[in-house]
């Protein structure tokens, strides 16, 4: 797949929800990188980067709503900006922003890395 797809069908799956089928897009070996001084702030290999998520996941209480923005592409990056609202089991109700930035490489994700105001997450 070319850049422009990959972007395009991640964006669909995530607007759907379907982010299980999402990671069928990263490579085996892709890389993960929060904001500095996060949680996992690196993370790699696939299946670390899915335990990571769903740890994530789980300690949502409640999803209010979120976007998913249309991609922005440059050779083999693209750009996404994403919303979230949500309120956490042990934190409050969270608005986050967030540009999340892909490096495709061989058809697959090879590194995703996000954007955001970490106080927004972590106070």
């Amino acid at each position: 797949m070319s850049t422009q797809e990959v972007a395009d069908k991640l964006v669909s799956l995530c607007r759907e929800g379907k982010y299980d089928e999402a990671y069928g897009l990263y490579a085996d070996d892709a890389i993960s990188v929060e904001m500095p001084g996060v949680p996992n702030e690196r993370t790699e290999g696939i299946d670390n980067i899915i335990k990571g998520y769903q740890e994530w996941a789980s300690n949502i209480q409640e999803a209010h709503g979120g976007t998913v923005g249309d991609p922005i592409v440059v050779d083999n990056h693209f750009v996404v900006p994403m919303t979230s609202d949500v309120t956490f089991k042990n934190g409050g109700r969270v608005n986050m922003e967030e540009l999340c930035m892909y490096q495709v490489e061989n058809g697959k994700i090879k590194k995703v890395s996000f954007h955001y105001d970490p106080s927004a997450m972590f106070g």
